[in-house]
């Protein structure tokens, strides 16, 4: 993963421009839960792009590109960072993804993401057939990206839009 120490340049697939970034309700439970979800990786928002237009079948995959002072802006802001993919990650990620996370309210949190095949493993802890254990041991063989997001208005102040592809 990318260091937070530094301005980031940070990526958000869609089927559309967006220059000006909201958070929006979502029907669906997401990793972090409600905010705007950007990554670091480019290729990892050139996917999602993809996977966005063809569900939606209007505009065309599309990135959008933002900069964001991330030293700056963390020290204003509540910050949750996971290094990488353990006890604590899977949690935060079991409890958004079934709409139950009720802890501490973040601006932004940053951490790994799954690629579609780890979701695979995710469904065998929640259904119970992989421990806590097992499920951060297999979690930690494939390949993870990350995600930057952004969960509160103020935390949109921060990012500067740069252009699209």
């Amino acid at each position: 993963m990318q260091s937070l120490e530094q301005k980031l340049t940070l990526y958000h697939g869609s089927s559309v421009v967006v220059e000006n970034p909201m958070i929006m309700q979502s029907p669906r439970t997401l990793d972090f839960g409600e905010g705007f979800y950007t990554t670091t990786n480019k290729q990892q928002a050139q996917i999602f792009a993809q996977k966005v237009f063809n569900r939606k079948k209007t505009g065309a995959a599309t990135v959008s590109i933002y900069e964001m002072d991330f030293e700056t802006a963390a020290r204003e802001l509540r910050v949750l960072r996971f290094n990488q993919p353990d006890e604590n990650w899977l949690n935060y990620v079991m409890q958004n993804r079934n709409g139950v996370y009720s802890g501490q309210v973040y601006d932004i949190v940053f951490g790994p993401v799954a690629n579609d095949d780890v979701y695979v493993t995710i469904g065998a802890f929640e259904a119970g057939i992989l421990t806590i254990e097992q499920a951060i041991a297999g979690l930690k063989v494939k390949k993870l990206y990350d995600q930057l997001v952004l969960k509160s208005a103020v935390s949109l102040l921060w990012l500067k839009y740069l252009g699209n592809f």
